[in-house]
């Protein structure tokens, strides 16, 4: 199989999984408790917190473990509302975030949360001249995702935080996405809190964290003592474990970056060459090194995906946990794609484990597959 659906989970690494399996088989203690077993889990817990730490750029105590990216985002917009001041309730989303998250969004606006969205260009990018209108005193916080899940364009998020800071507001990124693909650090990012998820980067599925500025004051979401009482429930030590040894493995994030662009390029490249009518969304903008998110014509996905099964390459519409319905991607719609173009978009994200040989397969099989198909559908098109 040819492994093209990176943004949506990323194989775990070898190292990832070696790291795990003592804390499983030997560490299984409970961290909390005060016996040498649970001790000795204690100081594996504190010793990949300090891992963390010293690979973004935070300090240990601003390392708060969750179960995913997800709950950091809940934890942190609830949370950090909860603190804001009475003359500060307004909470600002950008109209392009995770579909999850953007349930969040919805569910504040129901409760009787003033929510406000904050448009982007045609070409996916946020639109700063909106955002600097939006963000005024009575805003709480605004949360912006560092990279978008399905163009991969990146957002300015210091630009923004800029803004929130004139404003005196907390801003919150989503960096999901981005961190493990593009060089990160908290000390210097400008953003209040940061969650991420494991399994973005290699490593296993059911842990992040969020990263928060120490001092910034946070209403717990779950309550218990763990976490400095910010996220109550025993910690998944053996995740945390390999989450840490996930982010040990990055190493010069740039360099493989780089790699992974070239490959990026190539697959457009030759896909665009051998297929006319093949467009790439956000292909002027900065973005992912990794992501791809294009059309064939107007073929619609749910063909483009079969035929890419066909040839055992995994792909996806979009985000994964949206995939396979019948509405058009809502980041392509807040962009202002047509919606028969948006249902034709197909994701294609490449990774670490993503090789020369992989993308050359792909460019030589897909091609003959695709265009008696694009043929048809340009003679039978109005």
């Amino acid at each position: 199989m040819i492994y093209l659906d990176h943004n949506a989970t990323t194989p775990p690494a070898p190292q990832v999984i070696a790291a795990m399996l003592p804390v499983l088989s030997s560490l299984w203690a409970n961290s909390s408790s005060q016996h040498g077993p649970g001790q000795d889990s204690k100081r594996a817990l504190a010793a990949a917190r300090a891992t963390v730490a010293r690979v973004l750029s935070c300090k240990p105590v601003e390392v708060i473990f969750t179960s995913g990216a997800t709950e950091a985002n809940h934890l942190a917009v609830r949370g950090l509302l909860a603190k804001a001041p009475p003359g500060r309730q307004r909470v600002l989303f950008s109209s392009i975030e995770h579909a999850g998250h953007l349930k969040l969004a919805r569910a504040l606006a129901d409760s009787g949360v003033p929510v406000d969205f904050l448009p982007v260009l045609a070409d996916g990018r946020l639109d700063l001249s909106a955002a600097a209108a939006l963000i005024g005193p009575d805003v709480a916080l605004a949360s912006l995702m560092a990279a978008n899940n399905e163009t991969g364009a990146l957002m300015p998020v210091a630009e923004v935080a800029e803004l929130t800071k004139a404003a005196g507001a907390l801003l919150h990124v989503d960096a999901t996405q981005f961190i493990g693909k593009q060089p990160f650090q908290f000390s210097s990012c400008g953003a209040d809190a940061v969650s991420f998820s494991g399994h973005k980067l290699n490593g296993p599925k059911g842990v992040g964290a969020l990263l928060l500025r120490h001092g910034t004051a946070l209403a717990p979401q779950t309550l218990g003592s763990q976490e400095r009482a910010r996220r109550g429930g025993t910690e998944n030590l053996a995740a945390i474990v390999g989450l840490a040894a996930a982010l040990e493995l990055l190493g010069d994030v740039s360099v493989e970056a780089a790699r992974v662009a070239r490959l990026r390029d190539q697959l457009e490249a030759g896909l665009i060459q051998a297929l006319p009518g093949t467009f790439v969304w956000c292909q002027s903008v900065a973005r992912l090194p990794g992501t791809s998110y294009l059309r064939f014509g107007q073929l619609s996905v749910d063909v483009v995906l079969q035929r890419l099964e066909r040839l055992s390459v995994a792909a996806s519409s979009g985000a994964a946990c949206s995939s396979g319905g019948s509405e058009p991607s809502h980041v392509l719609t807040a962009m202002g794609v047509p919606a028969d173009e948006a249902l034709a978009a197909v994701r294609l994200s490449l990774g670490r484990t993503t090789t020369a040989e992989e993308i050359t397969a792909v460019l030589t099989l897909l091609p003959p597959l695709l265009a008696p198909l694009l043929q048809e559908d340009m003679l039978t098109a109005p």
